[in-house]
């Protein structure tokens, strides 16, 4: 009985200390830029868009991605039943335009914005996923994003590094042409 008990007791050593082994590595791996949203309880409007939009497993693949997150108050400051009216399917592919032009291929981290501002003689342009260009200046201390309709947004953090890219949260939604 000692025998079977013993056997026992190794074999599910056998089994769980591969798992913990398992468990751990993931402990220790880098959110991607998916996982620092969703930890995020300022951007839930943006995670809940970006599932309905299908595009959590193609920015939780390797990148690297630039992702200018906006805020849930950023999509509340939008006209009254937008954001209602961009999460039904019928709607998908606009979501997914608005969505994507809000990530630039590529990881720039604040001090490659700064240096792209400053190299441009006070503004640089990045080209976004979704094909369309937002430029970036300073203005009081502070970086803005300027969208091709002319609205601006206030990057407020910077440099929340995922294991495939950055994000920086932005204090309005950002729009393409």
């Amino acid at each position: 009985m000692k025998l079977l008990k013993g056997i026992t007791l190794t074999m599910s050593l056998l089994l769980v200390v591969p798992a913990l082994m398992i468990a751990q590595d993931n402990w220790n791996e880098k959110p991607d830029v998916v996982d620092i949203a969703i930890s995020s309880e300022a951007h839930t409007t943006l995670v809940a868009a970006v599932k309905a939009a299908d595009l959590v497993s193609t920015l939780k693949s390797d990148g690297p991605f630039t992702v200018f997150a906006p805020t849930n108050a950023a999509f509340d400051a939008l006209p009254e039943g937008t954001v209602t009216t961009l999460l039904k399917p019928e709607n998908k592919d606009q979501l997914t335009a608005i969505l994507t032009y809000h990530v630039v291929p590529g990881k720039l981290d604040a001090a490659a914005v700064l240096e792209a501002i400053k190299a441009g003689n006070g503004m640089a342009t990045v080209k976004t996923v979704q094909g369309g260009e937002l430029t970036a200046y300073t203005k009081d201390g502070n970086v803005y994003l300027k969208d091709e309709n002319g609205n601006e947004a206030m990057v407020t953090a910077v440099d929340l590094e995922g294991s495939n890219g950055v994000v920086h949260v932005i204090n309005a939604v950002v729009t393409p042409k």
